[in-house]
């Protein structure tokens, strides 16, 4: 066990009977984790503490270090200056107070394509980094406090890195940084790769090695082999998946933009998400990642209770079937796969609203995190890091 590892778990351990009064998590996994490494899993603060404060702010990510987590995940993209925000879409009408800014208004694109997805809204290559600086962050889900809407701004991952080392310092221990390359083949096919630019910035921080508290991530194996390519030495980490769950089958379901890497997609490449997670595609995935993110179901899959006529159930009597009206099954192999060729896998994303939830877990979003940990999981991305803290 590194350094890094071993002073984490000295700190969770120290912390663990708190975080439970806290966050009311009744059984907590055993000190000898059956992860790959045997380290605690990692709490990945998913943009932030972003089921509290607007996500990928400067003040998201400082909740998120202040709830205990131990690494701050964000999605990157390019301003029309070249610069790396932390961002989810590429546009910005999901995530900020754009349309509440009239002098922005003829920047509105009808129909644009994203990764072969029409969209409508305001793009950030369209703005220059000091205009995006005056927009304000959103929440994006209704469901979460809506206060504080419009009083932060977007953050830089160079703002992001600043803070990183300031709480670093601060803590004793440093805090892993988890960007990903968002929409890779569309930023390169706009003149704006994000690659280069994230590679200059890490090493600018001195965050270019293979020990460093970095994990890169996308979607699209070609924006990682091309960071290889590159140089990086950072670990890499290939994300994986799916557009739904079918809950009459316990499977997932792939539709555009979902259903394949959007560079797969441009290639012609005809395999989905889910010839990944096969031993073949795990040992692809090898040749140039060290760890994958999936999709939840990818490890424990879902299924709705069905009725005499094979139809699923509405247990929450809301009129429809969702997650919150399926159980959870036996777990796959993937996790065992992935291990045994020395993958890490940290599946996202956990939240803890009800209709977030199976409805084995019965409203507590303590029982799920308890599930994936003591199956073995390496680390997790959550809305609620503190939470997670609580259970790891």
């Amino acid at each position: 066990m590194n350094t890094t590892n071993a002073i984490r778990n000295d700190l969770r351990t120290k912390t663990l009977l708190g975080w439970l009064l806290l966050a009311g998590c009744a059984t907590p996994t055993p000190f000898s984790f059956p992860t790959l490494d045997g380290s605690a899993p990692l709490v990945i603060a998913h943009r932030g503490a972003s089921g509290y404060l607007p996500e990928q702010t400067l003040e998201a990510y400082q909740l998120a270090v202040d709830q205990g987590a131990d690494a701050l995940e964000m999605d990157l993209i390019a301003t029309k200056d070249g610069k790396l925000i932390a961002r989810h879409d590429p546009n910005l009408s999901y995530s900020t107070d754009v349309a509440q800014h009239p002098e922005f208004a003829s920047r509105k694109r009808v129909d644009w394509l994203v990764d072969g997805e029409k969209q409508t809204g305001f793009f950030a290559h369209d703005f220059t980094l000091e205009e995006i600086k005056s927009l304000g962050a959103i929440a994006t889900d209704a469901e979460r406090p809506q206060q504080h809407n419009g009083k932060f701004r977007i953050a830089t991952f160079a703002e992001i890195l600043a803070l990183a080392a300031s709480q670093s310092a601060k803590l004793g221990r440093p805090l892993i940084l988890y960007p990903e390359t968002k929409n890779p083949t569309y930023h390169r096919e706009l003149g704006l790769p994000l690659e280069a630019e994230l590679l200059r910035e890490l090493r600018a921080a001195r965050l270019d090695a293979p020990s460093a508290p970095v994990f890169v991530q996308s979607f699209e194996p070609s924006s990682l082999r091309l960071l290889r390519q590159l140089g990086l030495s950072t670990k890499l980490v290939q994300l994986i998946d799916g557009d739904d769950y079918d809950f009459r089958t316990g499977t997932i379901t792939y539709a555009p933009p979902f259903d394949r890497p959007y560079d797969w997609t441009r290639a012609g490449i005809t395999k989905r998400f889910d010839s990944m997670v096969s031993r073949e595609g795990l040992a692809e995935i090898k040749t140039y990642a060290d760890g994958i993110g999936p999709w939840k179901p990818y490890l424990i899959p879902v299924q709705a209770q069905l009725d005499g006529a094979g139809n699923p159930t509405d247990l929450t009597g809301d009129g429809k079937i969702s997650l919150s009206d399926a159980q959870t099954q036996r777990p796959t192999a993937l996790l065992q796969d992935a291990h045994k060729l020395g993958l890490f896998v940290h599946p996202f994303t956990f939240r803890s609203e009800p209709r977030r939830l199976a409805q084995s877990y019965g409203g507590n979003p303590e029982a799920e995190y308890l599930q994936f940990y003591r199956l073995g999981i390496d680390g997790l991305f959550t809305d609620f890091p503190n939470t997670a803290a609580a259970c790891s």
